[in-house]
């Protein structure tokens, strides 16, 4: 696995460095105690208010760090990757922030952390200050250890003992809150991969199709390991878990946590899973789907739940200084607003039938589903290897609509999958096929030919693409056909089309589309589009002579 760093000495340092410099304000700072020293701290504290200090092993960005900040953290020690911080560093902190009012020390439930959090604190108070610590411990990935650990469930006490601190509350009140607090979150994780170190030899255990649920945040191993299956299913597992832990007749606030790597499109596909489990009858207030209490590069996300009362959702729901945290919001409904008609739509439109044009396009539309892997797989190697599954949503979205096609006038239904295509596909291959379709159609009810018409919707195709024969893309293919099909037949086009993607495998640079963008070395590579064209060609010609 490969990192981006300098040495594996000043990673934890350096980054910290880097977020005090991105801040965009003076308001946090750092103790000069580097290397050994890792402390952030508000710049701007009243040590008049109770000071709320946490902190860790690196590695679980923003956590700690990130939350510094009016309404949160007062400082945030950081040991090494994954490593608890010293009892000297926590020391340092406690005296930086620490004034008449006191100081709470929240601690993830891990022995080094209470170690050295609880050591700290005990030559703290034989230095005068009045330190309380509490410990989080929200994992319920093992329901009967005695030390559950302390996961991403530790940010809602973050949240509300750095509101009560801002509100001016004392120590013996943020303490009691925050006690409360902890007793009363649960958290679950879940991975498809663990997460590998700056620096260190990366063995994934992971099989190809495992996933590993109840894992903690410095890449141990899940409590058991669970099949790799469909998002909503792995969410219903985690959700069960959960529920039967949950005080079903209370409201909750509930926090999703990636745990890393997880791409933004699917955490929030995730959420969407969570929000539409039984879970969900009990939240009221979500924060994320966000990074927050990460561990490296994991590709997976953790679920947190609070139970709340008045003062919990006051707190959680108040505004704070630090930019990485997510604020709670109320869940809320898809908004969904109706789509304005077309204006003038004529009765061609309308749905009409004849099943020599039925029976093409069922042809045409299948051979491309079939083709989705390979035309993937030749797209892998000259773009972003989507062209099979971008061809075959387009054709799954013209089936699906068959029954409500026009068939019975050709100029129409043209139009019509043009409309299809634009709507369904997306990407360049989409509104360059919507134009095909949508110009052809247009000349075929003008009084052209079947072949002029397609060739007056390829006009517009290359107009618009900017892509002309010799490019290395469709347009390779579907041109030759097209003038072939004009003068000769189906049979000459298929054989004109087939030719004209293979001549694509001796064109080592593309000059248009995504292709172009990469380098020469795609000699003896098909153009994936060609292909698709050439191959729709022979299963035409196919079911004429079939016919």
């Amino acid at each position: 696995m490969k990192h981006f760093f300098n040495r594996r000495e000043t990673i934890v340092t350096e980054a910290l460095d880097g977020l005090l410099r991105t801040i965009g304000s003076g308001d946090l700072a750092r103790l000069d105690g580097y290397p050994e020293i890792k402390v952030v701290l508000r710049a701007d504290w009243d040590k008049s208010k109770v000071a709320v200090v946490s902190g860790g092993g690196a590695g679980h960005e923003p956590s700690h760090a990130g939350f510094v900040g009016k309404g949160m953290l007062t400082a945030a020690v950081s040991g090494e990757i994954f490593a608890s911080p010293s009892v000297e560093a926590v020391l340092a902190a406690i005296r930086a922030v620490t004034g008449p009012a006191g100081c709470l020390l929240i601690v993830k439930n891990y022995t080094g952390d209470r170690l050295n959090f609880g050591l700290a604190a005990e030559k703290a108070r034989a230095e005068g200050f009045a330190v309380e610590m509490v410990i989080v411990a929200d994992d319920i990935a093992l329901p009967d250890i005695a030390q559950p650990r302390g996961v991403a469930g530790t940010l809602f006490v973050h949240k509300i003992s750095g509101h009560l601190s801002e509100a001016g509350k004392d120590l013996v009140s943020v303490a009691a809150a925050a006690r409360a607090a902890a007793k009363d979150i649960i958290s679950l994780g879940m991975s498809l991969s663990s997460c590998s170190i700056p620096g260190q030899l990366h063995e994934d255990r992971f099989g190809e199709n495992d996933g590993e649920l109840g894992l903690g945040i410095h890449g141990e191993p899940g409590v058991e390991r669970i099949a790799v299956q469909s998002a909503d299913k792995l969410v219903a597992v985690m959700a069960e878990r959960l529920a039967g832990r949950l005080d079903t007749k209370a409201d909750h606030a509930l926090l999703i946590n990636n745990l890393g790597s997880v791409p933004p499109l699917e955490m929030s596909l995730v959420a969407n899973a969570v929000l539409a489990s039984p879970l969900a009858k009990t939240v009221k207030f979500t924060t994320g789907p966000g990074s927050l209490m990460t561990a490296l590069n994991m590709n997976g996300f953790s679920l947190s739940l609070i139970r709340l009362d008045a003062a919990r959702e006051a707190a959680l729901l108040a505004p704070v200084g630090p930019h990485a945290w997510m604020p709670a919001k109320p869940l809320v409904a898809p908004a969904v607003v109706p789509m304005a008609k077309a204006a003038g739509q004529s009765a061609a439109h309308r749905a009409s039938q004849d099943a020599g044009t039925r029976r093409l396009i069922v042809t045409v539309c299948e051979k491309l589903i079939s083709l989705e892997a390979a035309l993937n797989g030749l797209d892998a190697k000259a773009g972003d290897g989507d062209t099979g599954s971008t061809v075959a949503t387009g054709a799954r979205s013209v089936l699906d609509r068959l029954d409500t096609l026009p068939l019975a006038d050709p100029a129409a239904t043209l139009g019509a999958v043009g409309d299809i295509l634009s709507a369904s596909m997306g990407g360049s291959s989409g509104v360059l096929l919507s134009i095909f379709f949508t110009a052809a159609g247009r000349a075929l009810d003008a009084g052209a030919s079947v072949p002029k018409a397609l060739l007056a919707g390829l006009e517009r195709m290359t107009f618009y693409g900017g892509a002309k024969p010799g490019d290395r893309t469709m347009v390779d293919a579907l041109e030759p056909a097209l003038k072939a099909l004009d003068g000769n037949g189906l049979g000459d086009a298929a054989t004109a089309a087939r030719r004209g993607a293979e001549a694509t495998a001796a064109m080592e640079k593309a000059k248009a589309g995504r292709s172009a963008y990469v380098g020469a070395g795609l000699q003896g590579v098909v153009d994936p589009g060609a292909h698709a064209v050439a191959e729709v060609f022979a299963a035409a010609a196919t079911l004429l002579v079939t016919a």
